[in-house]
């Protein structure tokens, strides 16, 4: 069982990945506000499904596999940051969307709409990097099984952005209202995304395992 102390601080970088705009926040409230906040929360399950798929499998042990292939972390690195700058460009390009911005969407049945969300969590580049650089340093050898420490870990991950996301996916049409009749703080919403996903698709393009 991992340290009360270490529990705080996982939690807090926990915290940090959630409110971190990234993919499965762009498909959560672009599903939300195109069709209803029951569908995004059927997204919101499919995705933290997603998640939990790729943290037992870096419980399980994929993480050191994957770091000991050279080119199998380039492809996740490279095609994750030029992923994220894509979105960082869809951003802050002259007509550009914000994060908030009601979309056309066509209308799916739940089963698709979990299929979907299980796939844009497994396939996040920012999730998998969490889990192959994030994670492993959290866990002592000394203080039980490994694996048991890693799910704990991962459990406490999930349940935050769980928690985070389904306050988004809730407030999505409020806060998309909100900025519609503020047009200042729904520019500057555009920019502070595409900012941030930018950042994100800088780091991940530079960071080496360790």
């Amino acid at each position: 069982m991992p340290a009360a102390s270490t529990l705080l601080v996982f939690a807090a970088l926990s915290l940090g990945l959630a409110i971190t705009p990234g993919p499965n926040m762009l498909y959560l409230v672009s599903r939300a506000l195109a069709q209803g906040t029951g569908a995004g929360m059927v997204s919101l399950v499919g995705c933290q499904t997603g998640s939990m798929a790729i943290m037992l499998a870096a419980a399980a042990g994929i993480t050191a596999a994957l770091l000991a292939i050279p080119y199998a972390w380039d492809v996740l690195r490279v095609g994750g940051a030029a992923y994220l700058a894509w979105l960082a460009f869809q951003c802050l390009r002259p007509d550009g969307q914000p994060l908030f911005a009601p979309r056309t969407m066509a209308r799916e049945p739940s089963a698709r709409l979990f299929g979907l969300g299980f796939l844009t969590a497994a396939l996040n580049p920012k999730v998998a990097l969490f889990y192959m650089a994030v994670l492993p340093p959290f866990i002592d050898p000394a203080r039980g099984a490994p694996f048991l420490q890693a799910t704990i870990l991962g459990a406490i991950q999930i349940a935050i952005c769980t928690a985070f996301d389904a306050l988004l996916v809730w407030g999505a049409a409020g806060t998309a209202r909100f900025l519609g009749s503020h047009p200042a703080w729904l520019a500057a919403q555009r920019w502070v995304l595409g900012g941030a996903l930018g950042l994100l698709a800088l780091k991940l393009a530079t960071t080496r395992p360790a």
